[in-house]
């Protein structure tokens, strides 16, 4: 293949702007070649340098006394959770290639997510996701659902690692561009961790796991550019994942790390051999030498371009120490996968490719990274004039429902309400038989393998409230991560991120953005849950509209002793149902905001970190004490929904309540309120002095507000439901929209 000449028009073609080609020239003191702008215009994206977001990430609070790690030092976070364990975690985007191709989108996204775990010499043991889509009611939307969901359930399943927990949102602004979010859990010695460093000149570099192809050439590109009617036209740009081979990459990858034959390992994600040989020797303040013609090829007439720029899955790159070059072979071969030695680290500071006899490209690799000569930028802020008219609706205008029951049923009805049981049917939840609570509660939970200890797991962000306070909307998904992972009996350890914004350069974009940082941030430092790294997914927009911010929290925390899980749903007849709480009828973004007036407006309801943390704190001192049977917090829906689920949820065993909610102003403000750091609990009749007393002591806020039992839902006398019509309601709604064939 004859080369294009290397100048501005196509250094442009390349997603770099007229600065950047000025800063690649005075870095080399030369025209870059055709290879040498390849690997910049892939490293310099956005999606791999984070140069429109990193000067705020700084902000966040990156430290903490459990990390062993400080966050973006390695693959994934890590946290220590005793017992000479530690729990590595990351959450990832896959927005862009699942909008146009969304099965292996999804598929490759959970396999690039797992890599990252084991490259840390973890275990995967669990996987979460966080799912947005357009309107349920259009067929392109229901073809998206249904492809992500898919390849994410035969991923997983086929990979052996269960998928606990997750969400799943519907709205228009998503129409164009899904939110495909992956999350991994895995669990390594505290000593035996991998990092992703090359040091040591003469030590050998190794490519391990399957030969490289075309596929995914530019993939980082492509993620770090608005979609639009050409990007159908970029199904190149999407992997293709093939999860047998990756369960055969971990198990070899686990070996050579646990034997401890290794400097360093990465895998090849974004930007493939570029990334992993640029930061491997940055990080070591080396250099490496590579000569591609060693590395194993599936497709013929490859150049060194493609080469170097393909994101072909289940690949990594190995620095081995020398001398134990053959035992890694060896390792690899009884795995039946390719392992060639395709260089060496030196020491001079530069990363040489070689092929075909000739030198394509001899880079800096510190001016290749973030954190060393990538641009970084801070763009322009604005608030969105939009917040002007949001911010002064006038409730008090919404006409009263004349029939609350109604009104109940079409809000509980919502796909943003009802079970996810279609989705998480697809997945195996129980593999590895180390799940104790699967999809469907607060928190997943699963049992950390030698100990009486288990973690807890969750994913969280509710949009709306981003899209009408950035800033409070953030603390928010933050608070109510928390919240869940405290109502199934664990302590919040740490978080990871992956946020979901439109185009940067849109002053109204960055400026939510700013401002969701802020909020992370200050809700992080508050419950001591500091940020081990994740993921920033910019330009997710269509022609039509940009998404909602959509700052998605990954959320681990730790279950001291197995008796203190709590699960979400009333256990038996007869007990005593509170709230813990206050309600300040707050409807702004709510679910019955939407569906019954069909607006998104208000402010945001408001959160109180310190009112919060004291909620964490009652109800975890209430659970370890044994005074709780079940602890489900209020959210989408409000009380309504709340209650509701409390009594279906566990489908197996329906069980009734007849409830008092106080109401302030309006009955249907009250009862479909969604104001924060509330949390229906049941409790033994036998326990109410007891726990009482201890609410008293804490300070905490609470209300009775009846019993549990028999087979209906009665609330104020005003809904009164028998639980059969709310479970076909709660389970069966997706189903019939996903099996129409309209």
């Amino acid at each position: 293949m004859k080369e294009p000449k290397v100048n501005l028009k196509l250094a442009l073609e390349h997603g770099l702007n007229e600065e950047e080609y000025e800063r690649i020239l005075k870095i080399l003191g030369r025209t870059p070649t055709y290879t040498e702008l390849g690997i910049f215009s892939v490293m310099w994206s956005e999606h791999c340098s984070y140069k429109n977001s990193i000067a705020q990430l700084k902000t966040l609070p990156r430290e903490g006394s459990r990390l062993l790690v400080g966050a973006g030092e390695e693959n994934a976070g890590l946290v220590d959770i005793g017992d000479n364990l530690a729990v590595a975690f990351k959450i990832e985007s896959h927005n862009h290639p699942s909008a146009v191709e969304p099965y292996q989108g999804a598929a490759t996204g959970v396999g690039g997510i797992m890599r990252d775990i084991f490259t840390m010499g973890a275990r995967p043991i669990a996987s979460l996701n966080s799912l947005r889509f357009g309107s349920l009611n259009n067929a392109r939307t229901r073809y998206l659902f249904a492809g992500v969901v898919k390849g994410i359930g035969d991923y997983g399943n086929s990979f052996g690692v269960p998928t606990v927990a997750g969400e799943v949102y519907f709205d228009e602004s998503y129409q164009g561009n899904p939110v495909v979010n992956a999350m991994a859990v895995g669990i390594v010695k505290k000593k035996q961790y991998a990092s992703a460093i090359a040091k040591g000149e003469g030590n050998p570099v190794m490519i391990v796991g399957s030969s490289t192809g075309r596929d995914g050439i530019h993939g980082a590109t492509f993620a770090s550019e608005e979609l639009s009617e050409k990007s159908e036209a970029k199904r190149a740009s999407v992997q293709v994942g093939d999860p047998f081979t990756e369960k055969l990459l971990l198990e070899a990858s686990l070996e050579i790390i646990k034997n401890g034959w290794l400097i360093g390992i990465q895998d090849m994600g974004a930007a493939g051999i570029s990334c992993s040989t640029a930061e491997m020797s940055e990080k070591g303040n080396s250099g490496m030498k590579i000569n591609l013609n060693k590395v194993p090829l599936r497709e013929d007439g490859m150049s060194a371009y493609e080469i170097m720029l393909s994101e072909s899955q289940e690949r990594m790159l190995c620095v081995v120490k020398n001398g134990y070059e053959d035992r890694v072979k060896k390792v690899f071969e009884k795995w039946d996968l390719n392992c060639e030695i395709i260089g060496e680290v030196t020491k001079n500071g530069k990363l040489e490719v070689e092929y075909d006899g000739e030198m394509k490209a001899v880079l800096p690799p510190f001016d290749l990274v973030l954190g060393g000569g990538a641009p970084v930028y801070t763009r322009e802020q604005k608030e969105p004039s939009y917040l002007k008219e949001t911010r002064a609706f006038d409730f008090s205008s919404l006409s009263k429902p004349e029939n609350i029951q109604e009104i109940f049923l079409k809000v509980f009805s919502s796909p943003n309400i009802v079970s996810k049981k279609w989705v998480y049917e697809q997945y195996d939840t129980m593999v590895r038989t180390n799940t104790i609570v699967g999809p469907g509660c607060d928190a997943a939970v699963v049992l950390i393998k030698g100990t009486n200890k288990a973690l807890a797991m969750k994913t969280d962000c509710n949009a709306r409230y981003v899209y009408l306070n950035p800033k409070e909307g953030a603390k928010i998904a933050v608070a109510e991560s928390a919240r869940n992972i405290v109502c199934s009996g664990g302590v919040p350890l740490a978080i990871t991120n992956c946020l979901n914004f439109g185009n940067p350069y849109n002053p109204e974009v960055y400026w939510q953005f700013a401002q969701a940082i802020k909020g992370m941030g200050e809700a992080c430092r508050f419950f001591d849950t500091p940020v081990t790294g994740g993921n920033v997914s910019f330009y997710n927009e269509s022609p039509d509209t940009a998404v909602y911010p959509t700052p998605t929290i990954g959320m681990v925390g730790l279950i001291e002793k197995l008796e203190n899980i709590t699960t979400s749903y009333f256990k038996d007849d007869d007990d005593l149902i509170y709230l813990l709480g206050e309600d300040n009828e707050e409807l702004g973004g709510s679910e019955y905001l939407k569906v019954i007036h069909n607006k998104v407006t208000g402010e945001s309801p408001q959160l109180d970190l310190p009112t919060e943390k004291l909620l964490h704190n009652s109800l975890l001192s209430l659970i370890k004490n044994d005074l709780v049977k079940s602890a489900h917090d209020v959210s989408e829906g409000g009380i309504t929904c709340c209650l509701a689920e409390c009594c279906i949820i566990n489908h197996e065993k329906l069980i009734g309540a007849e409830v008092t909610v106080p109401v302030k102003s309006r009955e249907d403000f009250t009862l479909f309120s969604e104001s924060q750091s509330r949390i229906i609990v049941s409790i033994s009749k036998d326990n109410k002095r007891e726990f009482e007393s201890l609410l008293v002591k804490y300070k905490q806020p609470y209300t009775y507000l009846g019993k549990t039992g028999g087979g209906r839902l009665n609330i104020n006398d005003k809904i009164d439901l028998e639980l059969r019509i709310l479970a076909e309601l709660y389970f069966n709604t997706i189903p019939i929209i996903m099996n129409s064939e309209e």
